[in-house]
């Protein structure tokens, strides 16, 4: 639809003001509140598109310096009043049928303060939550984000009735030296660094994603969230400084993975595993020794890769596209060689991402399963029954490996990857054909002349280097039993674990 057409639409419903924001469906301002029209929620791109073609020519000239205010005459509405502003790289717009332009874009406006901390019923309309208050000083986050570089934590987590708190090595460590936070306090804090979008999104949803980067210090993954007592949030450090494979100790046989011409390639493991960071690792290893062009779809960004020999697009979804799966049917027809789907979350972006690798693109994919046995059915199950059987034969032809991970505390601090690696050979490939995954750890045993390794050898490797003490390695395994039998194989202490026949 054109802008047009949503004015007259607009106007119809008696609507004074027709907004078009990032992340939100097109919205009507009228008399009793805002609403949306039923639809796709708007991008950057789309909203580029329905604006444009209505930018005077002065009105495009001031755009460019980042906001204009015009005024266009449309056929049965008449004299429409316009601002449109740019704001986090995104185009956020407004049309008064008949009106003037307000001092200021509505969605920049800072939300009114909650009356009350207590957040209302789950079931009531967006417009009555409480809104954190707007504005403020992102200082005193970046001093606990600097905090957290400086004690070499992982996260930090903000939450009311709570004083900030850190993930050290894996373990929560409170910051004991301040004081515990409220609700008031942890809107004050969060709220400042949030850009505009994601505070929309916050405010529909109670929940929201995005990326904050310190300059020349690191970038974070952010989260936001309303639980019983309030507004919190999750951060976890990016590192400015990518790892290097090398750097990471990554075998030979999952670097030949970067040189494939085409095929799926899938990096596993629960949440905070470092699935990210080996994916970074291998696209940078990629960009260090390949000419090819990469696509990476992510939400939020984390790493950035700046071109060394290839060329990389970054896009990020809710910012740069609507979904994975848009962005991903659009990559085909963006002339890429490697794509990079940062999360394969539903069905449709499972298949696509299949078909992408089968038809002569190298794809790098995350999952959250536990093994990599576990991931071939979880990809499988995911599909109705009539489609199973011809989902297990793309699958034989299109994947390649499955590299699956956990971290463990290592000795001497810091921590250290644990990689279960199936390699598809022709045989793993018929297994996973004639629906006989449970045999694919018999073939990972025999395997390893191509690389493959159970989670179990990899514990016991770590524990024989002295990297990883067997009682760490025994509270991460899944299958505890056979690490056990493991380690007495190799004459590794087992003293630590509970007798045979009692509960662990």
């Amino acid at each position: 639809m054109s802008v047009e057409r949503f004015l007259q639409a607009a106007v119809k419903a008696g609507g004074s003001e027709l907004r078009l924001l990032p992340g939100r469906r097109v919205v009507i301002v009228t008399p009793g509140g805002e609403r949306e029209i039923q639809g796709a929620p708007q991008t950057a791109e789309t909203i580029d598109q329905l604006v444009t073609p209505t930018l005077t020519p002065e009105a495009r000239g001031l755009l460019a310096a980042g906001r204009a205010e015009w005024r266009i005459e449309i056929a049965g509405i008449g004299p429409v009043a316009a601002w449109a502003e740019r704001r986090n790289g995104a185009l956020h717009a407004g049309y008064v049928p008949g009106g003037a332009v307000t001092p200021a874009a509505p969605a920049a406006r800072p939300a009114a303060p909650p009356a009350s901390p207590t957040p209302m019923a789950s079931g009531a309309p967006p417009a009555a939550r409480p809104q954190p208050a707007g504005g403020g000083d992102p200082a005193e986050m970046e001093k606990l984000f600097a905090l957290m570089i400086e004690r070499k934590a992982s996260d930090i987590h903000i939450n009311a009735g709570n004083p900030p708190i850190l993930r050290i090595d894996g373990v929560i460590v409170p910051l004991t030296d301040r004081p515990v936070m409220g609700p008031e306090d942890t809107e004050r804090l969060l709220w400042p660094i949030a850009p505009e979008r994601n505070r929309e999104e916050f405010q529909r949803r109670n929940d929201t994603d995005f990326a904050y980067e310190l300059r020349g210090v690191a970038r974070f993954r952010c989260n936001f969230f309303r639980d019983r007592k309030g507004m919190g949030g999750v951060f976890r450090v990016i590192p400015t400084k990518i790892l290097s494979a090398e750097e990471m100790g990554l075998p030979k046989e999952i670097l030949d993975l970067c040189r494939l011409p085409k095929g799926l390639v899938l990096v596993t493991g629960p949440t905070g595993s470092g699935k990210s960071t080996t994916l970074a690792a291998l696209i940078d290893y990629v960009n260090r020794t390949r000419t090819d062009h990469v696509i990476t779809i992510e939400d939020p960004l984390e790493f950035v890769h700046e071109n060394k020999k290839c060329l990389i697009n970054q896009r990020q979804v809710g910012e740069h596209t609507s979904s994975f799966k848009d962005a991903l049917r659009a990559a085909l027809r963006e002339d890429p060689d490697i794509v990079l789907v940062g999360e394969m979350r539903d069905l449709e972006t499972v298949a696509i991402a299949i078909e992408t690798a089968e038809t002569g693109h190298l794809v790098f994919g995350t999952l959250h399963t536990s093994s990599a046995p576990s991931t071939v059915d979880r990809i499988i199950d995911q599909f109705p029954a009539d489609r199973q059987g011809q989902i297990r034969v793309m699958l034989a032809e299109s994947l390649k490996a499955v590299i699956s991970q956990v971290l463990c505390k290592k000795v001497g601090g810091g921590r250290v990857p644990v990689l279960e690696v199936l390699i598809s050979t022709p045989s793993v490939a018929n297994l996973i054909r004639e629906a006989k995954i449970f045999q694919i750890p018999s073939i990972m045993q025999t395997g390893k002349k191509y690389g493959m390794i159970t989670m179990t050898d990899s514990f016991v490797d770590l524990v024989k280097r002295k990297l990883v003490t067997p009682e760490e390695a025994w509270m991460k395994a899944l299958d505890k039993a056979t690490l056990l039998s493991s380690f007495k194989k190799n004459n590794i202490d087992t003293s630590f674990a509970p007798a045979e026949g009692t509960t662990a």
